[in-house]
């Protein structure tokens, strides 16, 4: 009678994990080497190490991380717009490091590919969150910041961050146009938005289509790569019809 495998737990699984995927793209994206250790842990994300003993997870990292993005980002604002007043590079420099504009980051390099997560993460395409996206970009800061230092990390953020930092306005892109959306629907005094998005194409590569609808009407249409994006550009259009 034959057994089932065992199912490997704690560090035995975090290194069948790690070691089962090919980091040197990533790296090369990054244009930088880091010890294997801290990259492994700059990738596993809680929901992995909650499912394996409560293994160590890239948190701590995300936190040192979120400190050298805000400080970079900031410098290079300040340098950059010399004449532009403390208001408005602030909103800049909330878009650049939102959650929006980092995930956005993440997937120019595909990070959601070496993303560890837990079976629940990924049975709901945990590696496209724009949170967990954002937060392992950051925590990958964070690893560089340690191994490297400052002066290495400013430069690996800045180089993502460039396009960003270049085209920034203080009306960012990656703003939470849901929300926006829904202040301004309320302000009106009208019903609350509601979305309904569709989705075509083959499973790796989809294509979302979503509508906003306000007051029985579609105020906006939007297309993405996932329902969030596609539900953030309907939301922008419709925002910019009730302005």
């Amino acid at each position: 009678m034959s057994r089932k495998k065992n199912r490997l737990t704690g560090t035995a699984a975090l290194e069948e994990a790690f070691n089962a995927i090919n980091h040197e793209p990533l790296l090369d994206r990054l244009g930088i080497e880091l010890n294997p250790d801290l990259l492994c842990l700059a990738l596993t994300h809680r929901s992995f190490g909650n499912e394996n003993g409560n293994l160590p997870n890239n948190e701590r990292l995300e936190f040192l991380g979120d400190a050298v993005l805000g400080v970079s980002v900031a410098h290079q604002l300040y340098l950059q717009y010399p004449t532009s007043p403390e208001s408005v590079i602030s909103k800049m420099r909330a878009s650049i490091v939102s959650r929006y504009g980092l995930a956005d980051i993440a997937r120019s390099i595909n990070l959601g590919d070496y993303i560890l997560l837990g079976r629940g993460e990924r049975m709901t395409e945990g590696k496209d969150k724009d949170s967990i996206l954002a937060d392992t970009t950051e925590a990958l800061f964070g690893a560089i910041y340690l191994e490297h230092g400052f002066d290495a990390a400013k430069n690996v953020i800045l180089a993502l961050c460039k396009d960003k930092i270049d085209h920034a306005t203080a009306q960012g892109l990656h703003q939470d146009w849901k929300t926006t959306l829904q202040e301004r629907v309320s302000e009106l005094k009208y019903e609350l938005p509601e979305y309904t998005a569709t989705h075509e194409g083959p499973e790796h590569d989809l294509t979302f289509t979503a509508q906003v609808w306000v007051n029985g009407e579609v105020m906006g249409t939007g297309v993405g790569h996932n329902k969030k994006l596609a539900e953030q550009e309907a939301a922008r259009v419709a925002y910019e019809r009730l302005a």
